[in-house]
């Protein structure tokens, strides 16, 4: 990690405080959205209205007023500039960003067309002047939840960029990009409706946690490294107890802004100083404006929703601090639009109440799924499936592939979990070796061993050979796998044992004689502080890259317990090297389907297939479903 960098307050803030003379700006003026020429500095910024009988509701109405200064600091001549006027602004107005671009002021805005607010009453505007005395048109932008939006201050590759923050209030928020060919695409609705149906390949991958809020700040500066885009990063969102307000910022390449080129790797502010942790929203700093000059980078910020405030960093150490993070973009799976891809089947009794946590072999042309499916009683068998793409499995069984057959995996009493649970299969050979969770409901659960010949598998004939129990009865141990080849003329398997950590071992053979049991030569560990703190457990089995075994695996943190996916890639030629580790996850609970089932808040993948260059990850929803998510294997192997 790189050292910390703070940027410095000016000591006169607060620049820009309410007005109690003036009722329009009487409880609050900040945000503020700066744009420096050769007259000086104008601020565009959110006013909120002393308490006010406004159609038929008491509030505070936000309007939008501008301000001017002749060094960036000491502010005169304030006035309203923008007021509701329209329908889709009737309750205010909040939150500009302006820039000048061919001789005329753009002027992003939140409108707001309900009170009290509501997702679909929060969208995106624009308000054109040629001098910030007079509006001249205004124009709803986003037919879709959005704020924190700004165009960039000059043309990239001849086209208009525009940057903004979508659902920010159905989160997960989203940071994206937008290139128009003209100023008029900004409130067509039809380039709106098709920009934010593929909105995933416009993102820009900033967010570390499914726990944060991301919005766009500032307007983006140009330097000579790249474009500076100040933003908010809200830590645990959704934790009151633990929410902290931070600004941070990314360097974008100059030609591609999608490209993130550096970043800060936490906030270089925080809600510190009295004025930035009481008023009207204690303890908020939001940045809104930012000017380079020479030597420094001015970042004005709203403190506490009450105040303009202005705090600066020395650019070129700023600028170098962020090229040296050790990451760049954030890694995501793109999780397939039609999910979740199986589902319960009412119907048959033992899928009825789940299928999740598949195994996944790519053999034949055809990607296969061994799952975990789960009847009302809670027993656990595991069916099968096929897909050709990857993503759409029209063949599958209609009765389990794999039963219980030895009494570890016998139900013990009425209603208990048991069964055959969380495969993982490996190809070595001609044959697939299956691990898999071995439960009677009482005993500890022990990893299970059992193959397959090929050429049966692929004929459906399901002859499986008996399972061996292969760890400690005493010791909880579960989440195995086996290497797809031997190395240095061992077979390698992982598992996890006492329920922690991954567990390494190195066997001369498969063949587990009685009392010989898996035991822990070397271990991958949770992260104090990181989101695997609490436990982690392999996905499924490791692939082969050229940079190293790609693993997978699953982690769960001490602070919300959700379930997220990570990676590690390991040596080729020594598996206890780690030489990469994902330091945030690459897949987390968001989706409802993801959020809500038998257990809640959990991605819980048992195997994944490169197939044409991408990785498919096949992960259990909630414990309830099949979700399938995607990445380029290069970039995910890139980081090496």
């Amino acid at each position: 990690m790189t050292s910390k960098i703070i940027a410095q307050r000016c000591p006169e803030n607060p620049l820009l405080s309410p007005d109690p003379h003036s009722p329009w700006e009487g409880r609050a003026v900040y945000n503020a959205s700066v744009v420096k020429d050769e007259t000086g500095y104008s601020f565009v910024y959110r006013a909120e209205s002393i308490l006010q009988d406004y159609a038929n509701q008491q509030l505070h109405l936000s309007t939008i007023g501008v301000a001017q200064s002749l060094d960036g600091q000491k502010i005169t001549h304030r006035r309203q500039l923008i007021i509701p006027e329209k329908p889709w602004e009737k309750f205010g107005c909040e939150d500009p960003r302006v820039t000048k671009i061919e001789n005329q002021y753009v002027i992003l805005y939140t409108a707001l067309s309900a009170y009290p607010p509501d997702a679909q009453s929060i969208k995106v505007a624009v308000a054109l002047s040629s001098d910030l005395k007079t509006i001249k048109e205004k124009h709803l932008v986003t037919p879709f939840n959005a704020k924190a939006a700004v165009l960039f201050p000059e043309k990239i590759g001849g086209q208009y960029i525009v940057i903004m923050t979508v659902d920010t209030d159905q989160p997960p928020a989203k940071i994206a990009l937008a290139r128009l060919d003209n100023l008029a695409q900004l409130w067509d609705q039809k380039f709106w409706y098709r920009w934010y149906h593929q909105i995933e390949k416009h993102q820009l991958k900033i967010t570390r946690f499914n726990t944060d809020q991301i919005e766009v700040g500032a307007a983006p500066v140009k330097t000579k490294n790249g474009w500076v885009l100040v933003y908010a990063h809200i830590q645990n969102y959704n934790q009151p107890d633990h929410k902290i307000f931070g600004i941070e910022a990314v360097l974008l390449d100059i030609k591609d802004p999608q490209k993130i080129v550096g970043r800060t790797e936490q906030p270089f502010l925080t809600p510190d100083l009295e004025y930035e942790q009481r008023g009207v929203v204690p303890n908020v700093i939001f940045p809104s404006g930012a000017i380079a000059t020479e030597d420094a980078l001015m970042v004005y910020y709203g403190a506490a929703d009450t105040t303009v405030c202005l705090a600066r960093l020395k650019l070129n150490p700023f600028l170098s601090y962020m090229k040296q993070t050790p990451y760049r973009d954030i890694l995501k799976l793109v999780r397939y639009h039609k999910n979740p891809v199986l589902e319960p089947v009412k119907t048959e009794a033992w899928r009825a109440q789940a299928v999740f946590n598949s195994a996944a072999i790519f053999e034949a042309g055809q990607v296969h799924l061994l799952y975990r499916a789960m009847s009302l009683d809670n027993t656990s068998t595991i069916g099968w499936a096929a897909s050709q793409n990857g993503f759409d499995f029209p063949e599958e069984s209609h009765e389990p592939v794999y039963v219980p057959r030895i009494d570890h995996e016998l139900k013990k009493s009425a209603n208990l979990f048991s069964g055959c649970e969380d495969p993982r299969v490996t190809k070595l050979g001609d044959r697939f070796y299956m691990f898999y969770t071995a439960y009677d409901g009482w005993r500890p659960p022990q990893v299970a061993l059992t193959s397959i010949k090929v050429e049966d598998f692929l004929a459906k004939n399901w002859i499986w050979t008996e399972p061996i129990l292969i760890s400690d009865p005493e010791i909880d141990n579960k989440n195995a796998c086996l290497f797809p080849e031997k190395i240095n003329g061992k077979y390698v398997i992982l598992h996890r044992v006492a329920g922690q950590e991954i567990a390494i071992d190195l066997l001369d053979d498969l063949k587990f004689k009685k009392q010989t049991w898996l035991e822990k030569e070397g271990s991958i560990s949770p992260r104090p502080g990181f989101w695997d703190s609490a436990k982690i457990g392999i996905a499924g089995p490791p692939l082969k890259t050229s940079k190293g075994w790609l693993l997978i695996y699953h982690g769960v943190s001490d602070r919300d317990k959700n379930y997220r996916l990570g990676y590690v890639i390991l040596d080729l030629a020594d598996p206890f090297k780690i030489l990469y580790r994902s330091p945030f996850p690459m897949l987390e609970p968001v989706k409802e389907y993801e959020k809500i089932g038998i257990v809640n808040n959990v991605v819980f993948s048992c195997g994944a297939v490169e197939k044409d260059g991408q990785l498919f990850v096949y992960y259990g929803g909630a414990d309830k479903v099949i979700g399938v998510a995607t990445a380029s294997m290069d970039e995910v192997v890139g980081v090496i």
